[in-house]
């Protein structure tokens, strides 16, 4: 039996996709981005370390690491923490993934308690595509050939050997780590490249590619019904209102005004409702999967915001109906957020992600992280199942998209999906020395390893944890489960290090 720190939650079957930087939510910058919710927001951090700790650096990589007749390189960012090495410790490399690689991850987060305690260096290098690492000169469909996993896995058995080599380090024990889709790199790392990497530690890391991840928002309602059993109810209602009043042109004004949205409300096609309902979802979405973490640290703003807030202003009656607490949420976001309005254009949203420039609006993640889904991933949260409460926003909606931004057809993405679980096995992974924490309130676990695969594959299910939760630094107001989780993950690494 899997490790649980609480008690296991039925894994669903599929994922989502997404992407917004919360990120991993939206609204651009470190998780969101509309409309598709960003995997992660972790991408490495403990307690004390030197101040060079923050000082990046730059690694030349490889353009294809698969055309050897392709001689180009780039500069690729990575940070250095040497302040618990010992000699003869381990070597810890945090994975970027689908944001800019935040250095606050040097200085604080459970993989630096453990580095301290086993005697590590820590490096972190940023993925390719990504914050400032730019191998090409702009994001055009034909440039975005190089970024996918099979690529970012490459960068980092590049960076390992010459790495390894230059500091004396080829004999040392590498453990790889990461959050959410850097997750699933980690453990495809160990998968892919055993000769370079010793184990594991893949967080929250969705390793089942699919097209349709209807899943999530089934995690999404039964998280709001632990807090309180009227909360998804009252939030189907809403949705549900909403959407009636969206087929009638003349409640448009007053939408507008409810939900401040920044320009005049316009539904020409079936692409502008769904993007306004799944703008409005995201809301829900967002704070279910990062509900109670510990993002504080990175400064992130509306950490406050959690499942118990939002429950408690859609069950306020004093409010008014449902629909009328729907909007009061939407403004709560805005101003936790301190948001002026909210941007529900489609046409805007489009524009924004088929700019093509390094300083264009979604050159953050969003551009990258939607084309990964559209050549890889699939990972779409749509509202196809009936077990979920919002409406709107199918899975003909997102995979559209994929046409739109980059002329990438269904078929196409259902060939690339196939593929990616051809390649690293999805849920039947085999390998050894891996570990994979999941939180059950995390609507990502759906596709993740939540039952032990072998002894070697060990998964830790946290009862009552969000998205990467345990890889946060660790705080008083932590579960004990939580606290259980990281000090079990730690037992391994001792085990697997000797």
């Amino acid at each position: 039996m899997a490790f649980q720190a609480g008690s296991f939650l039925p894994c669903k079957g599929t994922l989502l996709l997404l992407f917004s930087l919360l990120c991993c939510h939206f609204g651009v910058g470190e998780g969101q981005y509309k409309g598709f919710r960003r995997l992660s927001r972790v991408q490495g951090s403990s307690s004390s370390s030197r101040r060079g700790a923050l000082d990046e650096q730059w690694f030349p990589q490889k353009l294809d690491h698969f055309n050897g007749a392709d001689r180009r390189e780039w500069k690729q960012r990575y940070f250095v923490n040497e302040a618990f090495y010992k000699p003869g410790g381990p070597v810890f490399l945090m994975i970027g993934g689908e944001g800019p690689a935040n250095p606050a991850w040097m200085q604080y987060g459970t993989w630096l308690t453990y580095a301290e305690k086993l005697g590590a260096l820590c490096l972190m290098l940023e993925h390719r595509f990504y914050g400032k690492s730019h191998p090409t000169p702009d994001l055009g469909t034909d440039n975005l050939r190089f970024l996918s996993s099979r690529q970012a896995l490459a960068d980092l058995a590049h960076f390992r050997t010459v790495m390894a080599e230059a500091r004396g380090l080829t004999d040392r024990k590498w453990v790889a780590f990461g959050g959410s889709y850097p997750g699933s790199l980690a453990a495809w790392f160990r998968l892919k490249y055993p000769h370079l990497v010793h184990a594991s530690v893949a967080t929250s890391a969705p390793v089942h590619a699919t097209i349709n991840f209807p899943e999530y928002l089934e995690v999404v309602r039964h998280s709001l019904a632990l807090e309180n059993a009227e909360c998804p109810l009252l939030v189907k209602k809403a949705s549900d209102t909403l959407v009636e009043r969206l087929k009638d042109p003349k409640t448009y004004d007053n939408i507008t005004t409810d939900f401040n949205l920044c320009s005049k409300l316009q539904i020409q096609t079936e692409m502008d409702s769904a993007y306004l309902l799944e703008t409005l979802a995201g809301t829900f979405m967002d704070v279910v999967q990062y509900n109670e973490d510990n993002r504080a640290f990175e400064g992130v703003v509306g950490t406050n915001v959690t499942i118990k807030v939002l429950c408690g202003v859609m069950t306020d009656s004093t409010l008014g109906e449902p629909y009328a607490r729907y909007a009061a949420v939407a403004r709560l976001m805005m101003d936790t957020f301190s948001m002026k309005c909210l941007n529900a254009s489609f046409d805007t949203y489009l524009r924004d992600m088929t700019n093509t420039s390094w300083d264009g609006p979604a050159a953050g993640g969003g551009r990258q992280w939607v084309y990964q889904t559209c050549t890889e991933f699939g990972f779409y949260q749509s509202t196809d199942s009936p077990n979920q409460p919002f409406t709107g926003f199918p899975l003909e909606y997102q995979v559209k998209q994929c046409a739109n931004f980059y002329n990438v057809s269904a078929e196409m993405l259902a060939e690339a999906v196939a593929q990616t679980n051809e390649y690293y096995g999805g849920y039947d992974i085999r390998s050894s020395r891996i570990v994979f924490p999941n939180g059950s309130i995390d609507p990502w676990h759906a596709l993740g390893i939540t039952q032990d695969i072998t002894p070697d594959l060990t998964a830790v299910f946290i009862k009552g944890t969000a998205h990467c939760a345990n890889m946060y630094p660790a705080r008083s107001e932590d579960l004990p489960q939580l606290s259980l989780a990281r000090d079990h993950v730690l037992l391994l690494l001792q085990q697997w290090l000797k």
